[in-house]
């Protein structure tokens, strides 16, 4: 029999981690190979973890609500097969060392015990309970003891202590930590003066003290929990957000504090795109029994223009620009819960319209339906956001990091306008709209932000109303 080490997968560019919303196995259930084994969530999208291997689930290493590092073990699964499975390493026996050598093994550890633990030596481990590994180091850095976190009751899995438990717990135990913070010092005095007490007696090898050094690291900062508002009047609804909201709300806030965003904006006569497509709506969905939007035509005109101005298909990693080769456009798309979410087209300029079309669909279907999968949202080089679908004119949309520019589509007007003929001007209803465009004033300039949007609207007010589809 050999063990296989489930790992959380690479979901990508710029996704580290991953929550565990569900798992869909339990210990002792049996996995078939490509099976899925738990569901995962992103601040992207969500998804389900399949087993590579046919086996036994032997053990879980994490519990529902759990955060993940990408590659990082999160479940054992016993296989028949030798293949695939790393050994199990084996601890080989050490030959006893002399006593005074052990004396200084014994002074070094509890050295290292005092420095390497200051909010905490606890070991975790000689609990009957199981504790992921977040857990326990949420409660390391909290000071809660052994006792102290077994009596917290759990909600996750076989009630099973979770992150959020936890944070609960902290928020609301009062004194709790001066009583556990006394206690942890007077548990560590004694350590101290065995160490002074011990230090003429001892020599210290260089290399002992090398091994040691590493481990004086000062604890990780952990974010106190946010303690929920209180109704005043008693009426008043008050509502946490949920996981995705907390994600986007983030991300937002990082792209504001990260690029210096600029806007420009522009109005274009869309009249020929308007006149076109509902001369060819129903023959397409007829044709190919798909609906024929706005949507596809304009990211057929962007993808366009960023060819023409290949200095907008960027990222920024630093003070390094990085000049895409593929133009990959994200579609950003409201979910019916409201949340966010932003499907990516590849390869958007070597698609023909029908092809766009086909694209912008199947995306979307399996974006409202919750089906998409973690390669969909990823490798986005440039960003559209259609404000116009909820009948805004305009808007100032925030950059998707690491990309540059993003541009919103505001809600297509009949308003009265002058067009020149060789007989001369008159006043006529025509179709417009508004393109926000917002960059990233670090690496683009007002002149290419500018120039960028100005094409894109001369393609639009240029589209053939004879094309064929």
């Amino acid at each position: 029999m050999a063990k296989f080490e489930l790992k959380l997968p690479k979901m990508g560019e710029s996704v580290a981690e991953a929550t565990i919303t569900n798992w869909l196995k339990e210990v002792g259930d049996k996995i078939e190979m490509d099976e899925a084994v738990l569901e995962i969530a992103t601040d992207k999208v969500d998804s389900e973890v399949p087993s590579e291997v046919s086996g036994i689930l032997v053990e879980k290493l994490f519990g529902k609500d759990d955060l993940v590092q990408v590659g990082q073990t999160i479940a054992i699964i016993e296989t028949d097969a030798s293949v695939g499975a790393a050994p199990t390493p084996v601890a080989q026996p050490v030959q006893e060392a002399a006593p005074a050598v052990q004396e200084v093994i014994k002074t070094v550890e509890a050295a290292k015990e005092f420095v390497a633990a200051p909010v905490s030596n606890q070991n975790f481990s000689e609990s009957d309970k199981f504790f992921s590994p977040l857990v326990r180091n949420i409660a390391k850095e909290e000071g809660i003891s052994i006792a102290e976190l077994e009596s917290i009751p759990g909600t996750g899995n076989e009630g099973r202590v979770t992150k959020n438990d936890l944070l609960d717990y902290i928020a609301t135990r009062g004194n709790a930590p001066v009583v556990a913070q006394n206690a942890q010092t007077a548990v560590q005095t004694p350590v101290v003066s065995q160490v002074v007490e011990a230090k003429p007696e001892v020599q210290v090898a260089a290399p002992v003290t090398q091994n040691i050094q590493p481990s004086i690291q000062p604890a990780a900062s952990n974010p106190q929990p946010t303690v929920a508002p209180v109704s005043v009047n008693g009426q008043d609804e008050i509502v946490e957000m949920d996981r995705m909201r907390k994600l986007i709300s983030k991300y937002m806030i990082d792209s504001l504090q990260t690029s210096a965003h600029v806007q420009s904006f522009i109005e274009v006569d869309v009249t020929n795109i308007w006149d076109w497509r509902e001369k060819n709506k129903n023959v397409f969905e007829k044709r190919e029994g798909e609906k024929l939007t706005f949507t596809p035509i304009f990211m057929e005109i962007v993808a366009k223009a960023l060819k023409d101005f290949p200095m907008m298909n960027i990222s920024v990693d630093g003070d390094y620009i990085i000049k895409k080769k593929n133009i990959n456009l994200g579609m950003a798309a409201a979910l019916p819960n409201g949340n966010l979410i932003v499907p990516v087209i590849k390869n958007a300029d070597q698609l023909n319209l029908l092809g766009m079309a086909k694209a912008v669909n199947d995306l979307g279907n399996r974006a409202k339906a919750g089906k998409l999968k973690p390669d969909d949202t990823q490798g986005g080089t440039y960003t559209v956001t259609n404000v116009g679908t909820f009948g805004s004119v305009f808007g100032t949309p925030i950059i998707n990091q690491p990309q540059v520019g993003i541009l919103a589509l505001g809600a297509i007007r009949k308003v009265p306008a002058v067009i020149e003929t060789p007989e001369g001007d008159f006043i006529g209803i025509r179709k417009k709209m508004f393109l926000s465009h917002s960059y990233d004033h670090r690496v683009v300039d007002g002149a290419l932000g500018g120039s960028f949007v100005k094409r894109v609207a001369d393609y639009m007010e240029a589209f053939d109303v004879n094309r064929s589809i």
